[in-house]
């Protein structure tokens, strides 16, 4: 985001006129709750995706993976009073913009989950060795029954740790597509526009939701995730990366709109922030 529309957005949500929020360092999270022991693994046989509002996702899956999607989990739409999860064995991030990065290194420490993303940002993040998984487009990586394949995206990703500082180049950006073992194959598509060679992602990969941006400005809005849904041939579609803030305009009934229109059979699946779904 260029540094006036941050000054903007940031203004907006936190109240205070010219305040400043640096991307890639986002607000200090309130000492998280945890979370019960109940809430721990899904049904059995059952995946269950839980949105924390933008586009962040914890994704848990019937063979006790936990993992998490930019976790920026104090943003504007992110359910109030919701625990973290109390144990994490991936951490995703997109990109470098502080909408993504969110606080990914909180919850690193917290869980010691590894943290997967382009090789540039996971440098810049500064974690121990152990967990820092720098990649690039083409990287597959597996966690319990979960494989996850890194796959490229159309946007821009810069880091800034230091709110007076410089951003720095963050690499590529990415997208994410989850393979769950006796499960759905999840498309995460990170920030981007729709692209061509979504085309190959379905063809190579087969995913049958995909999490797509859709609010507009910085990626797609409506009529373009209905053709970028058209290319991945997806049963199901979760709009992301919308209403957070009023630059991203778009709405999951405008998608349902545009999909309608080219009558498509995908369905449209809005969750509620904080309240996990059953796939």
């Amino acid at each position: 985001m260029g540094n006036k529309l941050k000054a903007v957005v940031v203004g907006a949500v936190l109240g205070v006129a010219g305040a400043a929020f640096a991307q890639g360092t986002p607000t200090t999270p309130a000492a998280p709750k945890t979370e019960s022991k109940a809430a721990k693994a899904p049904a059995a046989g059952k995946t269950e995706v839980t949105w924390w509002g933008h586009a962040a996702f914890v994704v848990k899956t019937p063979g006790g993976a936990t993992i998490a999607i930019d976790p920026w989990l104090t943003n504007p739409k992110a359910p109030q009073g919701a625990t973290w999860p109390e144990a994490v064995d991936a951490i995703l991030v997109s990109h470098g913009h502080f909408d993504h990065v969110g606080e990914t290194k909180a919850l690193a420490q917290k869980t010691n989950a590894k943290v997967y993303g382009s090789f540039e940002l996971v440098n810049l993040l500064g974690l121990p060795e152990a967990q820092a998984v720098g990649a690039n487009a083409g990287g597959t990586f597996t966690v319990k029954d979960a494989t996850i394949h890194l796959v490229e995206a159309v946007h821009s990703s810069s880091y800034q740790a230091d709110p007076k500082g410089a951003s720095q180049y963050a690499g590529a950006p990415l997208g994410f597509v989850i393979e769950i073992a006796n499960g759905p194959t999840l498309y995460h598509a990170g920030d981007t526009g729709a692209f061509q060679s979504m085309a190959l992602i379905a063809e190579q990969f087969k995913p049958t939701v995909a999490m797509l941006p859709i609010g507009g400005h910085f990626t797609m809005d409506p009529p373009q995730a209905a053709v970028a849904t058209k290319l991945l041939k997806v049963k199901t579609v979760v709009p992301m990366h919308y209403g957070t803030f009023p630059a991203l305009a778009g709405t999951p009934e405008a998608l349902t709109t545009e999909l309608k229109k080219g009558r498509a059979t995908t369905k449209v699946l809005t969750l509620e922030p904080g309240k996990a779904t059953r796939l």
